[in-house]
């Protein structure tokens, strides 16, 4: 680091606390940021929740002109603006949610140097007007959020980024930073050489905060309804693949009294921003919606997220997962994976023309290569990134939470099982393997004539529930092939050596038991009656003030409040999250409500 550059770092760490209430940098935070305060360029990979923002917004308020964020969304931007304005931060956007007073009243505070950061998106910042406008000013730093935008091998691209080369040409003089939390390889590669970025910050694409699980897909409605129970009054997000089941699952939910909307393309606009805006404000609850939503979502307090029906790809998974527990406080990512769903992506992946084919169907063998798995999810889903330092045991997935249970010998159930695939002519799926293994009378059993197989009937000590358990980890254990098309499996060589029984095969025979899981663990860790109190009166100022719940308090700072109950404003500034500025707006507010708390939890 140059001589010179150390106390703006030292006053990086005073604005991190007395701005924004934090009392350290997240790994790479202060290494990115003193690379940026020299006027350096970077590429800045980190996950989401990892405080890619403080990156430029910290140097923004050190630096003496003005620093361009280029946003996709509009609601994204105004979420972000309003929680710097929260902060104290001099922020604005220019975009056409603004009139035309407004938006005048804007670019003449620009030319004024009142604002630190100004947030456009790529096609505005690309008008000659805007151009023409920013020219003559003095910009610091641009700043590129969701840069996977910029590549078509990315999951959101989009061709306006590809032209920012030319606004970089505009301002030779500003720091450039491209960020993004969702990249693999290849796609960062093509970001660096659109961009001509040389340094690249690659933080781990872990998140820790995040439960993983995947669960059979076996009566959905049922198990979503079972699953919401564990989290009352929480914000969530249901993924269903269709508008068809988005709307029903919606309304079934709706029925049973949940706060709930739909959203997907098949809505008109109006309806689409409406509901967003209500789960944003936490006037509703949960969200079931398409894979259209949740980009412009940078709502703090998502505490689950559920994939009704299976993902596109690991890249598709991990964005929509990113969208839960964005506080860092603990959320629950559930899958619900079937065999079926399989189909459905593959219908249209065979609409793509045929290299595009090869390509979604390795992105979608990968996907249920860690649906599969019985390793530590993270292994599978950190690998797909080019990350390969996961450990063994993260303890926040369904794998690594399963009992300890030592594992039996399932060898007998293999190869009764393996046998019924060869016999059955390796043409069909676990469902019909076990119809036949368990005596079943369907109609397909005895059109094919599998009621005749020496095989069939012999499996009736076991439930379907128990056979499909064992089939996964049959696959798993790769003693079988599953061939995506159609779903029928075959045997591998690997099979064969059980079959003649010198391969033994261990695993477990009923689902392992899971330890708690981190809803049932916070319990007791904070004081869920003041939790409800605070949160009840951050929701009231939010509704006054016309701003999301989130940009007052995240959730995290609440719980803290409820865990240490701060009895004063010096006391206050040790909360997560609170700084100068909140504390002068709110802290009188909040700290006289815990204080009555207290007298009265005192009798």
């Amino acid at each position: 680091m140059m001589p010179g550059r150390q106390p703006m770092i030292d006053q990086a760490k005073i604005l991190l606390k007395n701005v924004f209430g934090y009392d350290t940098f997240w790994p790479f935070q202060q290494e990115i940021i003193g690379h940026i305060l020299k006027k350096k360029d970077a590429f800045v990979v980190m996950p989401t929740g990892g405080g890619k923002s403080l990156c430029y917004q910290i140097p923004s308020l050190l630096f003496e002109g003005l620093t361009i964020v280029v946003s996709p969304l509009i609601s994204l931007m105004k979420d972000q603006v309003d929680q710097l304005r929260e902060c104290g931060v001099p922020a604005v956007f220019l975009n056409s949610s603004l009139t035309a007073a407004q938006y005048r009243r804007y670019i003449e505070q620009l030319r004024t140097n009142t604002f630190k950061l100004l947030y456009l998106a790529p096609e505005a910042l690309l008008t000659p007007r805007v151009l023409d406008l920013l020219t003559p000013l003095k910009v610091d730093c641009i700043a590129i959020d969701e840069a996977h935008c910029i590549s078509d091998w990315g999951h959101d691209f989009r061709p306006e980024y590809r032209k920012l080369l030319e606004v970089r040409a505009a301002f030779p003089e500003a720091a450039c930073v491209a960020l993004t939390a969702t990249a693999t390889p290849r796609v960062r590669e093509d970001i660096r050489n659109s961009l001509k970025l040389d340094r690249e910050f690659v933080g781990s694409f872990n998140r820790p905060n995040l439960y993983l699980e995947v669960a059979p897909k076996e009566a959905p409605r049922e198990q979503i309804l079972k699953f919401l129970k564990q989290y009352p009054n929480e914000s969530g997000i249901i993924y269903c693949f269709s508008r068809q089941q988005t709307d029903n699952l919606a309304a079934l939910l709706h029925g049973q009294g949940y706060s709930v909307r739909p959203y997907h393309a098949g809505l008109s606009e109006a309806d689409r921003t409406q509901n967003q805006e209500l789960f944003i404000r936490d006037d509703v609850q949960i969200i079931v919606a398409t894979i259209a939503f949740g980009m412009g979502i940078n709502k703090s307090n998502v505490r689950f997220v559920v994939h009704h029906d299976l993902p596109k790809n690991l890249e598709s998974y991990y964005q929509e997962i990113g969208r839960a527990g964005r506080d860092g406080l603990p959320a629950h990512c559930l899958l619900l994976f079937g065999y079926a769903d399989i189909q459905k992506v593959k219908h249209f992946i065979q609409q793509k023309a045929e290299h595009e084919q090869r390509v979604a169907n390795n992105l979608l063998s990968a996907l249920v290569g860690f649906a599969e798995t019985d390793l530590c999810r993270r292994i599978p889903l950190l690998r797909y990134f080019g990350e390969t330092s996961a450990r063994e045991d993260c303890g926040m997935c369904d794998n690594c939470r399963m009992g300890k249970k030592d594992l039996a010998d399932i060898t007998i159930p293999a190869q009764m099982f393996l046998s019924c695939v060869k016999r059955t002519g390796e043409r069909f799926g676990a469902g019909h393997v076990i119809d036949v293994l368990r005596g079943s009378r369907s109609q397909k059993v005895l059109n094919f004539g599998h009621d005749r197989l020496s095989t069939y009937g012999i499996g009736t000590m076991h439930s379907v529930r128990q056979w499909r358990h064992l089939s996964r980890q049959f696959l798993q254990r790769g003693l079988l092939l599953q061939e995506l098309e159609h779903g029928a499996l075959q045997l591998t060589p690997k099979a064969w050596e059980v079959l003649r029984g010198t391969e033994t095969v261990l695993g477990r025979l009923e689902e392992g038991t899971v330890r708690l899981t981190p809803r049932e663990e916070e319990q007791g860790s904070y004081d869920p009656g003041l939790f409800e109190i605070l949160r009840k009166k951050r929701k009231e100022i939010a509704d006054q003030t016309n701003l999301p719940p989130f940009t007052i308090f995240h959730d995290r700072s609440l719980r803290e409040m409820a865990t240490y109950l701060p009895q004063t404003r010096v006391s206050l500034a040790g909360i997560h999250g609170v700084g100068a500025a909140k504390i002068e707006k709110y802290g009188d507010i909040f700290l006289e409500i815990i204080g009555q708390y207290s007298d009265w939890k005192q009798g």
